[in-house]
Parts: C-alpha cells; sequence; structure tokens
C-alpha cells in the first residue's frame, strides 16, 4: 500500500510540473535576461576601472598614506620613543625597585609571618575544632532528613509527570501527528514542487541571458572593431606611416646630419683657437722671460688643429710659423 501511495504521489508531481515549467521558464527568462546583460556590463565596467583607475588612485593613496602617517610615527617610535623607554625603564629601576625589595625583605617578609602566625593561631585553629565538632554532626543529620523528603518528593514529582505526559499526548502530540501526516506534507510537497521549478526556471534563464550577453557583446566588440580600430590601423598604416617616412627621410635626417657636421666644425675651429691662443701665450712668455728654443714642437703643435670642410674631407690649417 504505501508503494502504491508513493506512486500515486509522484504521478501528480509529474503533472503538477508538466504544468508549471514552460510558464514559469518563459516569465523567468523575459525577467531575467536584461537583468543578466546589465549585471555582465556592470562586471566588465568595473574591472576596466578597477584595473585603469581604482588600483593605480589606491597604490597612490596608500604610498601617500605611508609617506605622511606611517614613516614619521616608525621614526618617532624608533629615534625618541624606544630611548626615552629605556632610559625611564632603567630610572624607574634605580628609583622604585631597589627601595621596594628592600621594603620587602626587611619589613613586609617579617610583618607577613607574625600575621601568618597569630592567624593560624586565632583563626584556623578554632575554625577547624568548630568544623569537626560541630558543623559535621550537623550537616550529618540534616543529609539523612533532606534524603527522606528528597525520596517522598521525587516519588510525587513522578506520579504528576507521568499523568502530564500521557495528557499531553493525548490533547496535543497525536493531533500534531494527524495535522502533519495529512494536511502539512501534502502542501508541503505541493510547495517544493513549485519552488524547485521556480528555481529551475531562474537557473535555466540566467544560462540562457549569459549566452544572450556574450553574443551581444562580442557583436558590440566587432562593430566597435570594424568601424573605429581597422580604419584607424588602415590610416595608420598607409597615410600616417609613410608621411612619417617621407618626412623623417626629407627633413629630420637632413637637419640631424647637418647640425651634425656644424657641431663638429664648431668643434674643431674652437679646437683650433685653444691651440692658437695656448701657442700665442707660449710665444709671448718665451719672449718676455727667455728659453731654450723648441720651434719642431711649436710646428708640430701647429699643424694639430683640422677643420673638417662640408664636404667630408680633412683640411689642416696652420697656426702659427715663425
Amino acid at each position: 500500500m504505501d508503494l502504491e501511495k508513493s506512486r500515486e504521489e509522484q504521478a501528480g508531481e509529474g503533472c503538477l510540473v508538466v504544468a508549471l515549467r514552460m510558464p514559469v521558464r518563459v516569465v523567468a527568462l523575459v525577467l531575467v535576461v536584461p537583468v543578466r546583460m546589465v549585471w555582465d556590463a556592470l562586471v566588465v565596467a568595473g574591472r576596466f576601472l578597477n584595473g585603469r583607475v581604482f588600483r593605480p588612485v589606491g597604490r597612490a593613496l596608500a604610498w601617500v598614506g605611508r609617506a605622511v602617517f606611517v614613516w614619521p610615527f616608525v621614526a618617532l617610535w624608533r629615534w625618541v620613543l624606544v630611548p626615552l623607554g629605556a632610559a625611564l625603564r632603567w630610572l624607574g629601576l634605580v628609583l622604585v625597585v631597589v627601595p621596594a625589595g628592600w621594603l620587602y625583605r626587611r619589613v613586609l617578609t617579617p610583618f607577613g609571618h607574625a600575621l601568618a602566625w597569630l592567624g593560624h593561631r586565632l583563626l584556623v585553629v578554632p575554625s577547624v575544632w568548630l568544623y569537626r565538632w560541630v558543623l559535621t554532626p550537623v550537616g550529618h543529620a540534616l543529609a539523612w532528613c533532606g534524603g527522606g523528603v528528597v525520596a517522598v518528593t521525587s516519588l510525587l514529582v513522578a506520579g504528576i509527570a507521568t499523568a502530564l505526559y500521557w495528557t499531553a499526548r493525548v490533547l496535543v502530540v497525536w493531533p500534531a501527528a494527524a495535522v502533519w501526516r495529512w494536511v502539512l506534507t501534502p502542501v508541503g510537497r505541493v510547495l517544493a514542487v513549485v519552488a524547485r521549478e521556480v528555481g529551475a526556471a531562474l537557473g535555466h534563464a540566467w544560462r540562457v541571458a549569459g549566452y544572450l550577453s556574450l553574443a551581444v557583446g562580442r557583436a558590440l566588440a566587432a562593430f566597435f572593431r570594424w568601424t573605429v580600430v581597422e580604419p584607424a590601423r588602415w590610416v595608420y598604416r598607409t597615410v600616417l606611416t609613410p608621411v612619417g617616412h617621407a618626412v623623417r627621410d626629407a627633413v629630420l635626417r637632413p637637419v640631424a646630419n647637418a647640425a651634425r657636421s656644424v657641431g663638429r666644425i664648431t668643434r674643431d675651429a674652437l679646437h683650433s683657437v685653444r691651440l692658437t691662443v695656448r701657442q700665442v701665450r707660449q710665444d709671448v712668455r718665451r719672449a718676455l722671460l727667455g728659453g731654450p728654443g723648441t720651434a719642431g714642437k711649436r710646428d708640430d703643435q701647429a699643424v694639430k688643429g683640422a677643420v673638417v670642410s662640408p664636404g667630408g674631407r680633412d683640411e689642416r690649417i696652420p697656426l702659427a710659423k715663425r
């Protein structure tokens, strides 16, 4: 009979499932698709903001916070408070611990021993005698009387509890069991089937909405690529790159070569001027002070300065002749 009853219940649940599944899934799909698309868009925007804005700003704020708040306090703790605490600790050890140790050994210890001996004689010995000869016999008598009272009370409580148990079983438990078995269980099964189908419909709609959102995102990405990225790439590859190469070859490179030539000629001219000035100074010093003749050295130094002509050949310029 139980098997036939379970089969009937399963057949009833099957009919209920067939009647609920399609409408619930259609309604859930219509409601969930916009929510899922908005959710996916928010996720993409959040990832972009987190990677491009929030994380760099957070790192900058963290560095500023460390520089403004952490490092000054660390320096204050390390170089001010720690040495001050060590000095105060030694000062307290000298001013407090040593006198306190002497006071404890010389005053408090003998006084405590005297108080302990007086307490033992005046409190412990009378208390032990009172406990042994007064409180123990009285406690035994009270325990015997209390055992009898407990036994009688236990019998009364057991009888009352038995009567209350059967009364509650007849008036509460049996009616509640009947209501649970014949009313709440069938209703709960129907509600469980409805909840299960609604949950399955929502999950199916969420997955379908995810596929739709992915397809829409890919379509938008492809549209952006073919309308913005690819034209920009074509313009850069076919227009801007040749124009840049032409400007580099026709303008920038000749200007750079001319600038290098001018700089080289200027350096060589300055070097020749420095050599000429040095030779004139040596000649003036030799004419004023006198000295051995160094005509050979002057001739060698005179031909060291070289000026590079714009055509690329070296032209040596004699600086001085005697």
